[in-house]
């Protein structure tokens, strides 16, 4: 694979990990006081989608090949989305708390 597809890959895929971390976190937000039936249908359909969207990301940037470094760049999206989530909500709590 060339270097190009190759950065690519890793510059999608982060942003990948980006954007399920933070539908991640909306969907918990969504669910939090439901049924077990529903939390397992909705986490079932959640999944599937996200499967299936990164699937179909890889297919038009790399013919779909699926690499270790684009699991670690998806999980490094993924922490760093997490970081940024607990930093703003701190941010704001702080700001919200000296008014």
């Amino acid at each position: 694979m060339i270097l190009k597809v190759q950065i690519l890959t890793l510059f999608y895929s982060f942003l990948y990990g980006i954007f399920f971390g933070s539908t991640l976190n909306i969907n918990y937000k969504i669910i939090k006081n439901t049924s077990k039936l529903y939390i397992i249908i909705i986490h079932f359909l959640f999944v599937l989608f996200h499967i299936l969207t990164y699937f179909f990301l890889l297919q038009k940037v790399n013919n779909g090949i699926f690499h270790p470094y684009a699991l670690l760049a998806l999980i490094l999206g993924v922490l760093v989305e997490h970081l940024l989530y607990i930093n703003i909500k701190h941010i704001i709590k702080y700001k919200i708390t000296r008014q």
